[in-house]
């Protein structure tokens, strides 16, 4: 400050004293002006250099001035330099906080006070159907045209959240959509979405597993309680006393073969997936469960069925040993149940070229329809109810065996012709199959 003001005082006293030398008071007084002015017109130079400095905000190239304007200047670029940091600083926030809301697995759609799109991650886009890039600043309304949502952004009551149809909805696969509005700001809205299909498909899925276990249970239960009361209220000769005796031993039988599978079922899915288990004979599996079936086959088919043993390679299978049987016997049970008495039944194992262990097995039964197919493995699905009740099936076996066959890494598989027999086959991993040579 001092200096622009020696810097006046100094044009001034030159301007005097040029006046001075014209020998006329008129003249001192219109030179002190003039050497005012020329100060100014300079000092406004510099002020416009700042200016225009100031309105470009480059603190990397700024204006070379001396004096208080220097000053000015020096003080201006330091602090454009540190909110120059800062901004960069919320910038890399703002750009992390982003990216974690575009990571979400829920949608976030931010509003305007209109409800036109002004930020939305991928998840919101996927979930409502539209371009999270073409359609910025479109109206929400008019990309999402499910009634429901309509209804709702123009209600104005957003204190509980709505489920609409997501996109692309296909009737073997239906997708649902929860939102819900959160307003905020001047009027602006926050929208978020999550896929709720999963949960409704485990909804729907619990309410037909209670129905299917109740009428599982319900139909034996009333077997039972109908020859109770019947041999409670009525003398009953010897023979019909034994024949009652025995329908009821059956359908306790029947519940007990349910509530173990379903028992079997809960720990499977309950339970953390075997390790590498023990090493078990391949043959050592199949002669069990071929023990079993023919067991099986003598007590419910007349005649008895022909259950061979196909011939295959000698090698270790690891896992579970009780998993692996209970896939096994429930595969070869359900060919005796389904398949007519005196027909042929045929298991065994084989070593495929890319390592993956097999076991097979294959009937001369009725076959199955190709669109029954895909559904096989769904708990208490039945081609044929009425002969799986007579021959004790609880329609559990090939979820079993599915569970198996997943914990071990494994699938299945089965390939059937209406009226030639079926064939069921569990692939193991080759991790889980060691070739052997047999002595």
């Amino acid at each position: 400050m001092t200096r622009r003001a020696v810097e006046l005082l100094l044009l001034v006293a030159l301007g005097a004293v040029w006046g001075w030398t014209q020998e006329a008071a008129t003249w001192t007084f219109a030179g002190a002006l003039v050497g005012a002015l020329v100060w100014s017109m300079f000092d406004g130079l510099r002020a416009r250099d700042v200016l225009r400095w100031l309105s470009k905000s480059d603190a990397a190239h700024s204006p070379h001035v001396s004096g208080i304007w220097g000053e000015v200047v020096e003080r201006i670029r330091k602090l454009i330099k540190k909110l120059e940091k800062k901004a960069q600083n919320s910038d890399a926030r703002l750009e992390d906080f982003l990216a974690a809301i575009q990571a979400s697995p829920n949608g976030v759609l931010l509003l305007d006070s209109v409800g036109r799109i002004e930020w939305s991650n991928l998840t919101a886009a996927g979930h409502l159907g539209f371009d999270p890039q073409r359609d910025l600043g479109q109206y929400v309304a008019n990309l999402v045209r499910s009634p429901a949502f309509v209804a709702y952004l123009a209600g104005g009551d957003f204190s509980a959240e709505i489920q609409i149809d997501g996109p692309g909805v296909r009737p073997s696969q239906p997708s649902k959509i929860s939102l819900q509005i959160h307003p905020y700001g001047k009027k602006r809205k926050l929208l978020l979405t999550r896929d709720v299909t999963a949960v409704r498909l485990a909804e729907a899925m619990r309410r037909d597993f209670v129905a299917n276990v109740s009428h599982e249970i319900r139909t034996p239960l009333t077997v039972l309680s109908g020859f109770v009361e019947t041999m409670q209220s009525i003398p009953l000769e010897e023979a019909d006393r034994d024949r009652y005796l025995g329908l009821m031993s059956q359908q306790a039988r029947r519940m007990q073969t349910l509530v173990s599978d379903l028992l079997t079922l809960s720990r499977l899915e309950g339970s953390p997936a075997p390790g590498p288990g023990e090493w078990i004979p391949s043959e050592e599996l199949l002669e069990h469960v071929i023990q079993e079936a023919r067991g099986l086959s003598q007590a419910i088919a007349k005649p008895a069925h022909d259950i061979r043993v196909a011939d295959g390679p000698a090698f270790w299978v690891s896992g579970a040993k009780t998993e692996l049987l209970s896939a096994m016997s429930n595969l070869l049970s359900n060919a005796v149940r389904y398949t007519p008495g005196g027909g042929r039944i045929e298991a065994g194992w084989r070593l495929r070229e890319d390592g993956v262990g097999e076991f097979f097995v294959t009937d001369t039964g009725p076959g199955i329809a190709a669109e029954h197919l895909p559904r096989l493995t769904e708990r208490f699905y039945r081609v044929d109810r009425s002969r799986s009740r007579e021959t004790g099936g609880t329609g559990l076996g090939l979820a079993i065996v599915k569970h198996v066959a997943q914990r071990h890494g494994g699938q299945v598989d089965v390939q059937s012709v209406l009226g030639h027999g079926s064939t069921f086959m569990v692939a193991w991993p080759p991790n889980r199959v060691r070739a052997r040579v047999t002595g």
